[in-house]
């Protein structure tokens, strides 16, 4: 008889809690503790949004920069370990991020 089925004996009611689902989901990108920097710019004339401070493989910075584009619809590239997304979503991004489990600040304005 192993340690579950006593304990089954031992509290008949009792409705036993799966620990694996409980935990988070795991992410697809390489996870900081230190939070990625949302800036705001204008660079000639126009708006865009920069994401800093991540910490990730050059192939996390690739897909990362693909699903920000993807989900929230815009345009985007990643230069010198910084994305770079057309427009002013600073909003958009930062909850996009924290839903994926990034610690995000916004920096600036």
């Amino acid at each position: 008889m192993d340690l579950k089925d006593q304990l089954k004996s031992l509290f008949p009611d009792h409705v036993s809690e799966n620990t694996e689902e409980a935990s988070a989901r795991p992410s697809d990108f390489w996870m900081q503790d230190e939070p990625l920097e949302c800036h705001f710019e204008k660079r000639k004339g126009k708006p865009i949004t920069i994401i800093k401070k991540y910490n990730g493989a050059k192939s996390d910075f690739k897909r990362l920069t693909r699903k920000i584009q993807k989900e929230i619809h815009v345009g985007g590239s990643f230069k010198d370990e910084m994305i770079f997304i057309q427009g002013d979503y600073r909003d958009e991004i930062m909850k996009l991020l924290k839903s994926i489990g990034f610690n995000v600040k916004r920096v600036g304005g």
